[in-house]
């Protein structure tokens, strides 16, 4: 028996003297006891309210005897594709095969199926046909209603009917997964258990169901995208647990889909519990002839303070899944994790990261939230920072304080990233000195995203200036420290509202700054964001302006080429995408100009071709003479030489 971890076959399941456990918990990852993995939280919380729980990670699909392994569970199936969206993992931007999957063993891709919950839901019907069924994670929570599936390119049904589920649990799930369990314990049929929030449900008519938004039916639906559009902004203006209505989406006159009001969020106190869980906080030792699974490396020495986010871009699923309000564990119990992390064997004296959806948020934007929820028509921080907003960074301040006292902590780093605009609102720059002063790696990532104001404001995100007030303040305190460290910005190509003309916007701010970045994020219609609905519709749900939208493969490369200018790989793309733009003035031989005219770039790229020639023919000359091969580095430019040479 593998001591500590959960059963994962009926050996170890018979080695504790259980004859049939309550719930199998099947999952498209690999069994990571951790709780930065969603199936760690959700099967501890119920060992630790007496349930007996197994796991199957990863089953083979292909089988229906892989979800046999501990016979029929007396209570149900929990059903997880995962950390990660099946599809979203699966498939890059341009649908094209991922390589490597970070949640499995080795990092091998294909252990799991595309739309995973639909494929283990069918599974498991396929040999218990009445064993209750509940569906969990990223995945369906996202799914949870209509929503529009970018990989097959239509609207899709709620994922609880393609599945064969009897109940969704969206939003992070502690507090249904229990309620969910204490009903199927106490006996109440499955198809009874229609009133928890937190829950999606299956209606044949709507007799019992009170107090609900009906919603336009799916055919309705698929027939109209303007529809959709409303009805989806419907949904988006119902995630809080204090003023949410309950939703319907009707399917036929016998078939309903009814979303209940979300679950309140954790009290301190329960993020506390729930974070204190005897978790192994390593992958199953099964695993290690594999090679182990590779995203531990990503968060084995990293501290989830918060939960939730009142940043509201629109490009982000958090809105849908977590919430707006923020949920926070407290220091006593981030401290005792950070210990017992200093007690790891790997530990080199560094924590990656104390933060969560954005590190410095640590309490509710403002404090009328927790007795009436987030305000239904306007955002904390968009287009400008409400009047109401608590910008108040002292307990986060405290916190690393804290943390970077421990013994055996060297740095304490930030790297979930942080709201710049948010942190500008405080009254002093404290925060902003304890940042640049101890927990700055040389670099800052930070996520300004674009720079064009129509692009800006159909993202949520503020306007450019702010980002430029919090450059020039970054840097002025890090040489008021004595520190040369440097940001480093995320940028978005191909956004709803970016035409080429924005996207040359977005180029000529890089050839400004000196900065060519390696890789750019196109972006990606993942379910359920206001984004995706812009993509999908062609409108902005929450005005219903129409809205350009680039599509074309070929549009989208041409404006992912203008960010990455300077690579002559991308030259005809970049060249055509100027002509189109009407921006021909930025061909030529002038300190703006991104590309040399044609002519000019073939004889500069001649001349590196001579070059290239030449040294590995000297390469060659000197490996005959010394009888041996030499390998030469190139030195990579970073942004810091990109600045220092600036």
């Amino acid at each position: 028996m593998n001591d500590g971890f959960l059963p994962v076959s009926r050996k170890e399941m018979n080695e504790r003297g259980w004859d049939q456990v309550d719930f199998v918990y099947i999952s498209g990852d690999a069994y990571v006891d951790h709780p930065s993995f969603g199936h760690a939280i959700i099967t501890r919380l119920l060992e630790s309210r007496g349930y007996r729980v197994g796991i199957i990670a990863q089953p083979d699909w292909k089988s229906p005897d892989s979800v046999t392994v501990f016979g029929e569970p007396r209570l149900g199936f929990l059903v997880s594709a995962g950390n990660m969206d099946s599809m979203v993992n699966h498939y890059s931007v341009s649908k094209k095969r991922r390589k490597t999957d970070a949640y499995t063993p080795g990092g091998v891709m294909g252990k799991r199926p595309d739309y995973a919950c639909v494929v283990y839901g069918n599974l498991i019907r396929q040999t218990y046909k009445k064993t209750p069924v509940i569906l969990g994670g990223i995945e369906a929570s996202l799914r949870r209603m209509a929503h529009y599936d970018y990989w097959s390119d239509k609207l899709k049904r709620s994922i609880l009917l393609d599945s064969g589920a009897d109940i969704l649990s969206y939003g992070m799930g502690e507090h249904s997964i229990i309620e969910i369990a204490e009903a199927l314990d106490a006996g109440i049929p499955v198809e009874e258990i229609t009133y928890i929030n937190g829950t999606v449900v299956k209606e044949k008519n709507l007799d019992s169901v009170y107090d609900a938004e009906i919603l336009p039916s799916f055919e309705e639906l698929k027939a109209d995208r303007l529809t959709y559009a409303r009805s989806f902004y419907t949904q988006y203006l119902n995630t809080d647990a204090f003023n949410g209505k309950r939703l319907v989406e009707p399917y036929s006159d016998h078939l309903y889909v009814v979303q209940n009001p979300p679950a309140l969020p954790l009290t301190e106190m329960e993020m506390d519990d729930i974070y204190s869980l005897p978790y192994m906080r390593t992958y199953h030792p099964s695993y290690e002839a594999l090679g182990g699974v590779p995203a531990i490396s990503e968060i084995r020495f990293s501290l989830i303070s918060n939960r939730g986010c009142f940043g509201g871009c629109s490009f982000c699923a958090l809105t849908f899944h977590q919430g707006r309000i923020i949920q926070t564990r407290s220091h006593q119990s981030l401290l005792d994790e950070a210990r017992q992390i200093t007690q790891e064997k790997d530990f080199k004296g560094y924590i990656h990261d104390v933060g969560g959806p954005t590190a410095n948020f640590r309490h509710p934007s403002c404090k009328k939230q927790l007795k009436y929820g987030v305000c239904k028509n306007r955002q904390c921080l968009f287009p400008t920072p409400c009047k109401n907003l608590n910008a108040d960074h002292s307990d986060y301040v405290q916190l690393l304080k804290e943390l970077r006292a421990i013994p055996k902590v060297k740095k304490v780093f930030i790297r979930s990233g942080i709201r710049f605009d948010y942190l500008l609102k405080e009254e002093d720059r404290t925060f902003l000195r304890e940042l640049c002063e101890y927990h700055v790696s040389g670099q800052l990532k930070v996520a300004p995203e674009h720079v064009a104001a129509p692009v800006l404001s159909l993202m949520g995100k503020p306007e450019h200036k702010v980002y430029e007030q919090f450059t020039e303040e970054f840097y002025k305190m890090n040489k008021k420290i004595g520190k040369e460290q440097y940001l480093v910005p995320y940028l978005m190509s191909s956004h709803p509202g970016s035409t080429l003309k924005e996207a040359v916007e977005l180029a000529e701010y890089c050839r400004d700054l000196g900065y060519m970045p390696e890789q750019v994020q196109d972006f990606y219609p993942t379910p359920s964001t206001l984004s995706t609905c812009m993509y999908y519709t062609g409108v902005d749900p929450r005005t219903m302006k129409p809205v350009y939208v680039p599509k074309s493969p070929h549009e989208k490369a041409m404006q992912r080429a203008l960010i990455q200018y300077r690579n002559p790989e991308l030259y005809d793309l970049v060249s055509e995408a100027l002509h189109k733009a009407g921006r021909t003035d930025l061909i030529g031989f002038g300190p703006k100009c991104l590309i040399r005219p044609r002519k000019f770039a073939d004889q500069k790229k001649d001349k590196r071709e001579r070059n290239s020639s030449q040294k590995t023919a000297r390469s060659s000359r000197a490996t005959a003479a010394h009888g041996e091969s030499r390998t030469e580095k190139k030195k990579k430019k970073s942004i810091r030489n990109v600045h220092r040479k600036k």
